[in-house]
């Protein structure tokens, strides 16, 4: 059968035969093409001569009848932040009941009741489903480090005549059928450059090249046992191989050498919502109860506001430690930062608190409207027009450590200090017993800290140091320089700032020294080249360390990860052959 062939049949399976412009009108098909699948239907025994089903079509129904579902619900759902900090996105309230139980709902309406959910990020909020509606949660361990095409493999030997569905949609006319004669996607005619998928002429969706005209995809399908197999296959495949960690489980869909080329199901765009931002949740339900998360309730009693005021939130880039979002009050624009899960292990909040004490009236850094030392949340104003130095702009470069000097001759003090040792061993201790990835962790470690007796007898300045120094805390905005998130900052040698310029931005020797002769235009003694060069090994071992601790949660920094490791132990050999063992 074609596409027309099974909505005709469709359509006489609900409602029985009428008329064949009626079935036309309701499938949106020509009249023409109706007649002709019609025709073919009772040609090849699906319909008698009064076109009603006979028993080879009863068979084919029953075969290809829908019996189970997965519904997709283990992801962060990033992009809903401040509502993600407190509830996970398939159970945001719109117009009273809960995304995933009216996704339940609507299955149990269609007749099907065995029902699978894949959770992670706060699993344990969905466990009373299991006991309402006999579902069962299945886990999915690698929630925060891995893409939902990782969820849907570990159902995959489930899949036969399946739907799949996020649980972050809202669909005002039930999706599901108690009858499905088709392997299907669904879609809207609108046209999404961000999308990769397009109808062609046999209501087929064909991958296209993203920028393309392609339509916006829902995220809702359904799979007849013989696709679903070789969407099994693909899931397995592709989920043991680690460059796709990050995919959608579409990619074993439409994409790769076994790609199925299913059938387009087309929503109207107002009939169906995908929920991933807090404006998205408003506009579909302004008076939902997760509106008014504690977050959004902290920015209306610091800023003295009504939570209607709180507009425009957009969800900003995650750093390697905190999420954050921009919005906007009366006009003006601000961002809040919420501290990602484990920083509360890695930042003492009451020391960066101290920090940004000290230097308020000083504007060198982004101006904070609130801050609180408890949990490390901060509101700062919006700097417009901001961008970040660049490493391999010589004029940014200059720029920047120019200002980080200037910073540094304050000398400001603040009552805690940054151990750069205490830390690496503390990194360590939060791998909880692991191993380090590098087979010479060890022997390494102990030649770094060997460094410490050769710093301690060099002479140095101690003054409130930034430590997290590197070209994305240096912000040009307009003629102004701001240097932004001091969460590692404390009393340290200014000196280690260079160092750690340079560690992040993956500088070579000759750049390195290129960076230390901007910091010091009338020259540098070997005496502190020695003690930057070691800060360099030293501070290297302490990023690498920190990198080994978020793999061991899943989060991999790829080349830079390595590159520090290599700092350390590379510089480590500079000091010695250079300047120590030269010097015997």
């Amino acid at each position: 059968m074609n596409i027309y062939e099974y909505d005709a049949l469709n359509y006489i399976i609900n409602k029985g035969y009428t008329n064949q412009r009626l079935i036309a009108e309701s499938t949106s098909y020509s009249l023409g093409k109706i007649n002709k699948a019609i025709s073919k239907l009772t040609d090849e025994g699906y319909l008698d001569n009064q076109f009603k089903l006979t028993d080879k079509a009863r068979r084919e129904i029953n075969a290809k009848k829908p019996r189970h579902a997965i519904i997709l619900a283990a992801g962060y759902g990033m992009r809903m932040v401040p509502i993600n900090t407190e509830v996970p996105k398939g159970l945001l309230e719109v117009n009273g009941e809960t995304l995933i139980e009216r996704l339940i709902l609507q299955l149990h309406d269609a007749g099907i009741f065995k029902i699978d959910i894949v959770v992670g990020f706060m699993k344990d909020r969905y466990e009373f489903l299991i006991d309402k509606y006999d579902v069962q949660l299945v886990y999915n361990p690698d929630y925060d480090s891995k893409n939902n095409l990782h969820s849907l493999n570990l159902m995959s030997d489930q899949l036969s005549n399946t739907y799949i569905l996020p649980c972050d949609i809202w669909l005002e006319k039930n999706p599901f059928s108690t009858y499905e004669l088709y392997s299907w996607y669904s879609v809207t005619e609108t046209i999404d450059s961000g999308s990769t998928v397009r109808i062609n002429r046999q209501k087929e969706l064909i991958p296209t090249s993203k920028g393309k005209q392609a339509n916006t995809m829902i995220g809702i399908a359904y799979f007849l046992d013989e696709d679903a197999k070789v969407l099994k296959n693909n899931l397995k495949k592709y989920s043991a191989d680690e460059k796709y960690n990050d995919s959608f489980w579409e990619e074993a869909l439409f994409y790769g050498e076994n790609k199925l080329t299913v059938y387009a199901r087309i929503y109207h765009p107002r009939n169906v919502f995908e929920i991933d931002t807090y404006e998205q949740l408003r506009e579909l339900d302004g008076k939902s109860s997760h509106l008014d998360t504690d977050i959004i309730s902290l920015i209306s009693k610091e800023m003295g506001v009504e939570t209607r005021d709180i507009q425009k939130i957009v969800v900003l880039k995650k750093g390697m430690t905190n999420r954050s979002f921009r919005f906007s009050v009366m006009g003006k624009q601000y961002i809040m930062r919420i501290p990602g899960e484990g920083t509360d292990k890695l930042i003492n909040r009451e020391h960066e608190y101290e920090v940004y004490q000290t230097i308020k009236k000083l504007h060198i850094s982004d101006e904070v409207v609130y801050m609180s030392p408890e949990n490390g949340y901060k509101i700062t104003e919006y700097l417009h027009d901001a961008r970040e130095a660049d490493p391999d702009n010589p004029e940014d470069v200059k720029r920047a450590i120019q200002k980080l000097r200037s910073f540094h001759e304050l000398k400001l003090q603040v009552p805690h200090s940054f151990d750069i040792y205490k830390e690496i061993e503390f990194y360590e201790s939060l791998w909880e017993g692991k191993p380090s990835i590098f087979r010479d962790y060890q022997k390494t470690k102990e030649k770094v800290f060997t460094l410490k007796s050769i710093i301690d007898s060099l002479p140095k300045e101690w003054a409130l140091t930034h430590i997290d120094a590197v070209p994305d805390n240096v912000l040009f905005v307009g003629d102004e320089i701001r240097l932004i998130d001091w969460e590692y900052a404390g009393m340290q040698d200014p000196h280690l700032d260079i160092a750690m310029f340079a560690i992040y931005s993956l500088y070579n020797r000759q750049q390195v020294d290129d960076l230390i002769a901007i910091y010091f235009p009338d020259g540098c003694t070997n005496e502190v080249r020695m003690k930057i060069y070691a800060y360099i090994a030293i501070g290297g071992l302490l990023w690498s360390n920190w990198c080994e601790f978020k793999r061991h949660k899943g989060v991999e920094f790829g080349e830079y990860s390595l590159r520090q490791y290599r700092y350390a132990k590379e510089y480590y050999a500079v000091v010695m052959e250079e300047f120590i063992n030269k010097d015997n």
